[in-house]
């Protein structure tokens, strides 16, 4: 299963069309954005893909509840699943607790893959290439024997993404 993860796209929407578009290339099933979406152009391109995707509001993105009832939009934390695997969604790292399989948060702008005990902390880092110079993406690839985090980073004005590969073994994730 290949998973998506982006957060703080802030107002790059280029930037996150970029992305978004090299996940989806990429082979990705569902897309997950931890917040900070900030612009509707964005929240609305995520939807267009016709991928199933899940997206919490972060701290800049207020103006967005009005359209709650038309997008995926959350508060945080948000618990969900995908297939057996069970998530939690934040963009402020405020409940780090680990009480899933997978926790995923923004709001750092720092690229963040570790695994506590049997849980993965996952911080796709800053689309928005504002921290620093160059914007950052994470295909989460699960299988049945472990986590893959494909870490993507790219200069804002070139269009290729560099990659990083981080594996963490699949031990006591199935549960059942």
């Amino acid at each position: 299963m290949n998973i998506a993860v982006i957060s703080d796209s802030h107002r790059r929407f280029d930037l996150a069309k970029s992305a978004i578009d090299f996940l989806v290339e990429s082979g990705a099933e569902y897309i997950i954005h931890a917040g900070d979406i900030v612009l509707y152009d964005t929240i609305e391109y995520i939807k267009n893909t016709n991928l199933p995707y899940i997206a919490v509001y972060g701290n800049n993105d207020a103006h967005m509840i009005q359209y709650a009832n038309e997008f995926n939009l959350n508060k945080e934390p948000y618990y969900f699943k995908i297939k057996d695997i069970t998530f939690k969604l934040m963009h402020l790292p405020f409940y780090m607790t680990p009480d899933t399989d997978v926790v995923i948060f923004g709001h750092t702008h720092m690229f963040e893959a570790k695994k506590l005990k049997d849980t993965l902390f996952l911080n796709p880092g800053e689309i928005c290439a504002r921290e620093k110079p160059k914007s950052e993406c994470v295909m989460l690839e699960i299988d049945d024997k472990n986590y893959k985090v494909n870490y993507f980073y790219k200069d804002p004005s070139e269009d290729d993404y560099s990659k990083i590969v981080y594996n963490f073994d699949y031990e006591s994730y199935n549960k059942k």
